[in-house]
Order: structure tokens, then C-alpha cells, then sequence
């Protein structure tokens, strides 16, 4: 996957004003009903969707930008953070409660998205949550941009899952109201 510093620099300049504290809660407030103990982000940026979490979680962020991770482990200095990418997530295979996205998908290459799909569910102990843009078809975001709305709850009926809830979210939470796909691996 190419991957572009600057964009994802200016992201992350850019993504610290826009911190969505509801979105934030949520995330906190679920991965707390399913009694998990340990929480990832894959693409974490620099940390906004794991600030509700109390120090008493083992939370943990992977993203390819070191400029987010800098913020990141100064913002939330007792969580791990660290360089990784979905394509090859460093951690044990079934060795976390609970991982997330958020519009991280959406930016990922189609020729990459099964492996995406596989490493989320290789890595995961109980919970997969992809929060994205939606599409039933797959289509590009916009004309002239590099994301793409995805339909994952079709690429997670090809795995070993239950799907919990397969939702739009409230535009209370996220006023984009990407779709909430939520797995428990079986």
C-alpha cells in the first residue's frame, strides 16, 4: 500500500480540532458492556477515539503516521501505541478483547481489503467493530478522492462470526453516520 506523509500529516493536524467526544464515549461505553479488557484501534491517528477509556484498560493504537503516534503517546502517556499497519497488525493471534476501526476502511485498496479483514479477525479475541462509510456496492467516496465506501458485513460472511449489529450510527454519535458493523468471532 502506498502511503502518503503529508496527507496523512495534514490529517492529523487537522483531525486534533475535531474531536468527536460522543463517538469517543461510545466506543469507551460498548467495549465496557462486552466486558473488555483490552482494546485496539487499528489506525488510531493520534488517539481521539480512545481518550474516554480510564488507565485501567489495556488499550493499545497501531497507525503508519508517526507524527499521530507522537501526539497520541503524549496526549494518553499509559496507553501503547505503536507503527503498524492493518495489512500485518503486531500483536498474537487472538490476543485482544476487543478491536476497532474508524474510517479506516474506507481508505484501504480493494486488493488489500481481504487481507485487512483476515488480520482484524486473526488478532481479535471476541470483538470486531468497523465503524465506515457505507455502500451495499462498494463506491468511491467522492470523484476525486482515495476512499471508498465499503460494504463489510458482506466480506465478514465469509468468517467464523456472529454479527451483532449491522447499523447506521445515530448522527448524534457521528454526524456522517457511517455504518456500525459489530462481530463477536465464534
Amino acid at each position: 500500500m502506498e502511503y502518503d506523509t503529508d496527507f496523512w500529516n495534514k490529517y492529523t493536524d487537522e483531525n486534533e480540532s475535531n474531536y468527536n467526544q460522543e463517538y469517543s464515549k461510545f466506543i469507551h461505553n460498548l467495549a465496557t458492556s462486552l466486558k473488555s479488557n483490552s482494546i485496539l484501534e487499528v489506525g488510531c491517528n493520534s488517539g481521539n477515539d480512545l481518550k474516554e477509556f480510564p488507565e485501567n484498560f489495556e488499550v493499545h493504537g497501531i497507525d503508519l503516521n508517526e507524527h499521530a503516534l507522537d501526539i497520541a503517546r503524549k496526549k494518553l502517556p499509559s496507553f501503547k501505541f505503536k507503527n503498524g499497519s492493518i495489512s500485518n497488525i503486531p500483536f498474537e493471534d487472538s490476543s485482544i478483547d476487543f478491536i476497532f476501526t474508524h474510517y479506516l476502511l474506507n481508505y484501504i485498496p480493494e486488493q488489500e481489503m481481504e487481507k485487512a479483514i483476515k488480520e482484524l479477525f486473526r488478532v481479535s479475541r471476541k470483538y470486531i467493530l468497523t465503524c465506515e462509510l457505507f455502500d451495499e456496492n462498494e463506491s468511491a467516496v467522492e470523484a476525486n478522492t482515495k476512499g471508498w465506501k465499503r460494504n463489510v458485513y458482506q466480506r465478514w460472511l465469509n468468517y467464523q462470526v456472529k454479527i451483532i449489529s449491522h447499523v447506521d450510527m445515530h448522527e448524534d454519535i457521528e454526524p456522517n453516520k457511517p455504518r456500525f458493523t459489530l462481530v463477536r468471532k465464534t
